[in-house]
């Protein structure tokens, strides 16, 4: 299988700037899409930004201007920049994959993985 592995979560002040990083690791085969979803107290899972292998990018309209999502296809790695933070982008942030990998070394299997989530907390 497929694991994804964040960092780069914390407290900041309203106004300020982190940057989320994501690691895939596993016998991987390809990676079709990265991207990140957050889930706010009381509220449901939605999508922050995504990146195709191609680089196309998809943002949510709240974070657009603010957020930027980037990927390195050679290190299977994935990256948001956050700037301009706002309260309301408390939350978990999560990490997302899809693609296939290489079950039992040799099937190309698809797969989906989440990662465990890193906590941003944008105080007012």
């Amino acid at each position: 299988q497929v694991q994804l592995v964040e960092s780069g979560g914390g407290l900041v002040q309203a106004g300020g700037s982190l940057r989320l990083s994501c690691a895939a690791s596993g016998s991987i085969a390809s990676i079709n899409a990265m991207g990140w979803y957050r889930q706010a107290p009381g509220k449901q899972r939605e999508l922050v930004a995504d990146i195709k292998s191609g680089g196309s990018t998809n943002y949510a309209e709240s974070v657009k201007g603010r957020f930027t999502i980037s990927r390195d296809n050679g290190k299977n790695t994935v990256s948001l920049q956050m700037n301009s933070l706002k309260p309301d982008d408390t939350g978990v942030y999560y990490c997302n994959a899809e693609g296939t990998y290489y079950r039992l070394g040799y099937y190309q299997t698809p797969f989906a993985s989440r990662g465990q989530g890193t906590q941003v907390t944008v105080s007012s």
